[in-house]
């Protein structure tokens, strides 16, 4: 395999999980009696740009499919971090009614309703249908295919350019990141803004975050290869921050880099640019040694949840899971776990409730489930939304019942 950046040959391994279905491939009754597609979950490092990524084998027609059930909306903190960032973007851009604003993998309207709410005029591009037609229910102008350079200068030409440009946790997401990075710098005005969030590599490593890795996600980011992408597609890297989101995440600040003395290009910014850069190299994330624990510690992380199931399993204590995540999917199956020693997951999404997880085939269920169930002990599986969940599960310590993550390392909370 050659690296999605620079084609240069792959062979410093990070990440090995054998095999397993798309996380987001829920089973519906009727394909619990049919096959499962399974392929292998390997994530390699390019020892050249030092961009993570993973193994090919899926295209992303099959893993962004028209009933793909990932709704942003029903994480609460993650609502209150859009409306934040559109608050927070709207006071540093000056955004008003003559201004526009894209998202590009706009998902079911969760931050573009705020900038609806502003008065600020915006689109956004979303490739799945599902989430589309939520988004268009909320009377947003969604443009339903994916982000590239052709669907950028379509709409260059039509006039629709963009003093922001927001794109969330989406980077990661595509397999041509070159031409995904490129459709920026023509889709944005000459003093536009670009926004890219996304789970910083290094807190992955760090925080035995293994879990972040599934099929959709083609790459894994640090500061230091996506410089160098931006750099590639005339984008420069003007200004960042450091966010707690998703177990430790960034958002970039771009800029063209053909916009000479752009408003936002500040000293600061580029301090703390540099500053971020200097950290990635004294972590020694331009080096193999990095990156060689990563595959020790998921193995100890799955010996450690399958020890605590089979042990309350012989202790007789009942065990339920919440949250019918990718992440949690990818957990599950590289470890094994079967309905025999997780019989149910609650999620709030209603388009999950009813079906199965993919590759381990446990029944997602409504939290009425839960309440009627009183298991012992309830395993967080989005473990970046345990403060959230920890609040809205607080009844479970009624019946003396606990709350359970097992990232980055087991622990069973009081």
């Amino acid at each position: 395999m050659q690296c999605r950046h620079c084609a240069q040959p792959l062979a410093l391994p990070l990440l090995d999980l054998g095999s397993a279905p798309p996380s987001n491939a829920y089973l519906s009754p009727e394909a619990l009696r049919a096959p499962e597609v399974w392929y292998p979950l390997r994530l390699l490092v390019c020892d050249n740009c030092w961009l993570a990524q993973t193994e090919d084998h899926a295209g992303r027609e099959a893993l962004f499919t028209q009933d793909y059930a990932y709704f942003s909306s029903y994480s609460s903190s993650w609502l209150a971090h859009a409306q934040q960032y559109v608050a927070q973007m709207q006071s540093r851009l000056a955004l008003g009614p003559h201004s526009c604003v894209v998202e590009v993998a706009a998902n079911d309207g969760y931050l573009l309703q705020y900038v609806q709410q502003a008065a600020i005029p915006c689109y956004g591009i979303e490739p799945t249908a599902s989430t589309a037609a939520a988004a268009r229910a909320k009377g947003l102008e969604i443009i339903e295919r994916f982000f590239g350079v052709a669907l950028a200068d379509e709409l260059a030409a039509q006039g629709r350019q963009a003093d922001l440009i927001a794109a969330n946790n989406v980077l990661a997401h595509v397999p041509d990141i070159n031409d995904f990075v490129a459709g920026f710098a023509r889709l944005l005005k000459p003093s536009g803004v670009a926004t890219f969030e996304f789970p910083h590599l290094l807190r992955m490593v760090q925080g035995c975050q293994f879990d972040t890795a599934y099929h959709e996600h083609y790459s894994y980011l640090s500061l230091t290869a996506v410089q160098r992408i931006f750099a590639a597609h005339s984008l420069q890297l003007i200004d960042l921050q450091e966010l707690p989101t998703h177990g430790g995440s960034l958002r970039l600040f771009a800029a063209r880099s053909d916009a000479a003395q752009h408003p936002q290009a500040t000293a600061e910014g580029a301090a703390r640019v540099a500053a971020l850069l200097a950290l990635e190299a004294d972590a020694g994330m331009c080096s193999a040694a990095f990156y060689r624990d990563f595959q020790r510690q998921a193995l100890r992380i799955k010996g450690e949840l399958l020890s605590f199931l089979l042990q309350c399993q012989a202790r007789g204590l009942k065990v339920g899971a919440y949250g019918a995540a990718a992440k949690g999917n990818t957990l599950l199956n590289f470890a094994g776990v079967r309905p025999d020693l997780l019989p149910w997951v609650v999620d709030k999404n209603p388009a999950k409730q009813g079906q199965s997880l993919p590759g381990s085939r446990i029944p997602i269920v409504d939290e009425a489930h839960l309440q009627r169930e009183r298991p012992d002990r309830v395993l967080i599986l989005p473990w970046n939304l345990q403060g959230e969940l920890a609040q809205q599960l607080a009844y479970v310590r009624e019946w003396g019942g606990q709350l359970v993550t097992a990232i980055p390392q087991l622990k069973v909370w009081a």
